[in-house]
C-alpha cells in the first residue's frame, strides 16, 4: 500500500503562527512596559511635587525629591507662582589685562548671557550648563549678598569664587593679547514691556548692578591655563 505524506497544511496549523512571541518573551515585554510606566509615573510625580507649592508630602520627602530632581531635572518655574519673572537679566563681565610691555588696559563689557542665548538658539538639546550655569551662579550671588554686595557668610564667599571661575572659563588666562589680572561683573536688568491690552505703563529702561573688581589668582583657572597665566611675559610674576 502506498504511504501518503502527512498534510503539511495540517502540521503548520498546529504550530505557533509566525511572529507570535513565546510565553517567556511576552512576560519579559510585560515587565519591561511595567518598569517604564512605573518610572514615568515616578518622574512625573516627583517633578510635580518639586514645582508645586509646599505641602505635607513634599515637605516630608524633600530630601528624596531634591536628590532626584537636582541638578539634571531642575525646574525654573513653580505652579501658581505669584510673581513670575518680568525682566531680562544679562550678566556681563570685563577684565583688566596686562600687556607684554607692562601697560594695562580694560576690555569692553562682554555679555555672557548673550553668549549662552546664542549657543542655545536653534539647538534642540542645549546643555544644562548653557541654560543654567551662569544664571544660577548670579542668583546664588544675589541671594548670598546684601544690597552693597557684601557677602552674608561663607555662602557669599563661595558664590564669588564660583562666579570668578565661570568668567575665567569664558575669558581664559590671556584676553586681548594681555594677561587677565582682574575681572568685574555687572547685571543689566531690563523690565519687560507691558502687553498692549494692559494699563500698566512701566518703564523699560535698563538698570545696572555693578560689582567691584576681583583679583584673579591661579585658583580661578583651569589646570591647563595656570602655566600660561603664570609664565606670561611682562607679568612681573
Amino acid at each position: 500500500m502506498e504511504s501518503r505524506a502527512p498534510d503539511e497544511s495540517g502540521i503548520s496549523g498546529a504550530e505557533e503562527s509566525p511572529g507570535r512571541l513565546s510565553l517567556p518573551a511576552q512576560i519579559f515585554m510585560a515587565l519591561a512596559v511595567a518598569v517604564v510606566l512605573g518610572f514615568t509615573a515616578w518622574h512625573l510625580a516627583t517633578v510635580f511635587l518639586y514645582v508645586s507649592p509646599p505641602n505635607t508630602v513634599s515637605k516630608q520627602h524633600k530630601e528624596t525629591i531634591d536628590g532626584y530632581v537636582l541638578p539634571e531635572f531642575e525646574q525654573n518655574w513653580k505652579l501658581f507662582a505669584p510673581n513670575p519673572l518680568q525682566q531680562n537679566i544679562d550678566v556681563q563681565a570685563r577684565a583688566e589685562v596686562q600687556k607684554k610691555d607692562g601697560s594695562t588696559e580694560q576690555t569692553p563689557w562682554v555679555n555672557l548671557s548673550a553668549q549662552d542665548a546664542e549657543a542655545i538658539k536653534h539647538n534642540p538639546a542645549p546643555s544644562h550648563t548653557e541654560q543654567n550655569e551662569l544664571r544660577r551662579a548670579w542668583d546664588y550671588f544675589i541671594n548670598s549678598h546684601d544690597e552693597k554686595n557684601r557677602p552674608n557668610g561663607v555662602r557669599g564667599e563661595l558664590s564669588e569664587q564660583y562666579l570668578k571661575r565661570i568668567v575665567m572659563l569664558r575669558f581664559g588666562p590671556v584676553l586681548n593679547d594681555g594677561k587677565v589680572q582682574s575681572i568685574q561683573l555687572r547685571a543689566e536688568v531690563t523690565p519687560l514691556a507691558a502687553p498692549d491690552w494692559s494699563a500698566d505703563k512701566r518703564s523699560t529702561q535698563s538698570s545696572y548692578r555693578q560689582l567691584g573688581w576681583w583679583q584673579v589668582t591661579t585658583a580661578d583657572l583651569q589646570k591647563g591655563d595656570r602655566e600660561t597665566w603664570s609664565s606670561w611675559e611682562g607679568s612681573g610674576q
